[in-house]
């Protein structure tokens, strides 16, 4: 019985890999942009599952971008410190004390973390920021937020230099200022403006739902941007969905061919989306 059950397993397998061929190769050689949130990254062995994920991405031709956020590690790590936050319409002000903490946990734990659980799946990752290569310049948001930052310029060639060598870039959201300053970005903000400047295939932007819901509390999953704009004005879309779609609609605006807003802790969220016929949560498309 055990032997028939593993056969059956084996079949289904081998059945689900030969209809994902056409999928394969419409993607061979495509950017996808994946923006990991905090939430998403779950325990150790949901991002060694994520981290697999990825390198079978490039293992068949997708050049996979990370771009992750770290919000609930920051404030572990920031009241550790005893150092208090301040908030002005529900936004962090970052402080100089504050930037810095945020890229020691940005750049550093969370970041090579991330990296170590695709290097120990066979991949060759690489830890930057944005700051690195100047790749990602910013200008400041607004002052009375201090350092937080908006990108104005990115160096996307540096990314097509990594792709060139079979490396996966993993991206903390940090940029540079012109000045010397260090800009805290918000995760999906970084994650828009860098598949933009990369005229990315996919946006894949992992978060803790399903993607977005109608009135009904159904998953939507395909929209145009109109649509996106008609349930925001409407309310439909409200609460932290509204940013998330504004970063899809910047980003369909800035030439990403199409941006997914689905649920990172469901496994093998990034192959359902990209290598099966009904894919995963809400794509969205520019009109």
């Amino acid at each position: 019985m055990k032997k028939q059950v593993m056969h059956r397993d084996w079949i289904a397998t081998a059945r689900t890999l030969s209809q994902a061929l056409p999928y394969l190769q419409r993607y061979s050689g495509a950017i996808v942009v994946i923006k990991l949130g905090g939430h998403a990254m779950g325990s150790d062995e949901a991002l060694d599952d994520f981290a697999r994920d990825v390198v079978l991405m490039r293992q068949v031709g997708v050049n996979p971008v990370i771009v992750h956020g770290g919000g609930p590690m920051i404030n572990t790590m920031l009241e550790r410190l005893g150092i208090e936050s301040e908030f002005i319409n529900g936004k962090r002000v970052t402080d100089t004390a504050t930037v810095e903490v945020v890229e020691m946990v940005l750049s550093g734990a969370i970041n090579k973390r991330i990296v170590q659980a695709i290097n120990q799946q066979g991949g060759k990752a690489a830890g930057l920021s944005g700051k690195d290569a100047n790749l990602m310049i910013c200008v400041q948001t607004n002052p009375e937020l201090g350092c937080v930052g908006t990108p104005d310029s990115m160096n996307a060639e540096f990314l097509h230099q990594l792709f060139a060598t079979d490396t996966i870039p993993v991206i903390a959201p940090l940029g540079a200022g012109r000045n010397g300053e260090t800009f805290n970005v918000n995760g999906d903000t970084a994650a828009g403006a860098i598949a933009a400047s990369l005229k990315a295939d996919r946006l894949l932007l992992l978060t803790d739902v399903a993607g977005v819901k109608n009135t009904d509390g159904d998953v939507m999953t395909e929209l145009k941007a109109q649509q996106i704009r008609d349930l925001t004005n409407t309310g439909v879309i409200a609460g932290g969905m509204i940013p998330k779609t504004e970063t899809a609609l910047d980003a369909i605006d800035g030439g990403v061919r199409a941006v997914v807003i689905l649920d990172g802790r469901a496994p093998n969220a990034c192959l359902l989306e990209l290598f099966t016929e009904h894919g995963a949560g809400s794509l969205i498309r520019g009109d």
